[in-house]
């Protein structure tokens, strides 16, 4: 082994972008908390939780593919 880090620094920054938008995405996700069970709260399919906060996962998903399997220039590499 030659001692170096299979990411370069602007790779971390990028997975930990990717981390935090997929943290916005679950916290989409959620949701106020229910007053009484027994009655059924339509707000559980609202665009926000349906549409909005899985695409937002998506994307913060694709962020770290892109981070894990960008290709590293050798002008990066010093």
């Amino acid at each position: 082994m030659d001692g170096k880090f299979a990411l370069t620094p602007k790779g971390v920054r990028l997975m930990i972008i990717g981390l935090v938008v997929m943290i916005a995405g679950y916290i989409l996700m959620c949701g106020p908390a229910v007053k009484d069970p027994a009655v059924f709260n339509y707000e559980m399919f609202d665009f926000r939780r349906l549409v909005a906060a899985p695409v937002v996962i998506v994307c913060g998903i694709v962020i770290e593919i892109v981070a894990i399997m960008r290709v590293v220039r050798k002008e990066e590499e010093k």
